[in-house]
């Protein structure tokens, strides 16, 4: 990691094997002399390396046992308009999809809106809809549910939303059936 120096803003590049173990850490400036602490911040992303490895995320984890949060009630598509899911980026872009359900689930095969994107987790994200009230709840997945640079757990969408999962950036929008 590159700092500079509170007192004079020259620039040192600090070991990043030390800064993991800390939570601080304090150097003193080649060029002043004195002593700068640098606190180092860690991200709700960031990867942990968890040993030994639990048996839900192993290869051979039993994944018929993995159940999905039931269904609210009261989800419902909008009468007047289609619901429309369109890839705009990764391996699937260009694929358009017309939702025929209030509550689709976003993964690679065996999910609803299946992508050919080896970033996704199996069941990676939901959409439920109420009317045009559009609720995203990211499922636990590995890498994350992004809306726009900002990593979510749930996010309310609106017509023209774009949201990514994995590679693939995923773009809702609402056609009139007119």
């Amino acid at each position: 990691m590159q700092t500079g120096c509170i007192h004079c803003g020259q620039q040192h590049l600090l070991n990043d094997e030390v800064l993991a173990k800390h939570s601080k850490v304090q150097f003193h400036c080649t060029k002043c002399g004195k002593t700068t602490i640098v606190e180092v911040k860690r991200h709700v992303d960031e990867t942990m390396v968890i040993s030994p490895m639990p048996s839900f995320a192993r290869a051979d984890a039993a994944t018929a046992r993995l159940s999905l949060p039931p269904a609210d009630e009261g989800l419902s598509l909008p009468l007047d308009a289609h619901v429309v899911l369109t890839v705009t980026g990764g391996p699937d872009s260009g694929r358009r999809e017309v939702l025929s359900k209030p509550r689709v689930i976003i993964g690679r095969k065996g999910a609803e809106f299946a992508l050919n994107d080896p970033e996704i987790s199996r069941h990676h994200c939901v959409l439920e809809f109420r009317d045009r009230f559009v609720n995203l709840k990211d499922l636990d997945s590995t890498n994350g549910t992004f809306l726009g640079e900002e990593r979510v757990r749930a996010a309310v969408l609106q017509d023209g939303s774009e949201f990514r999962v994995g590679s693939s950036i995923i773009r809702l929008n609402f056609q009139s059936k007119r």
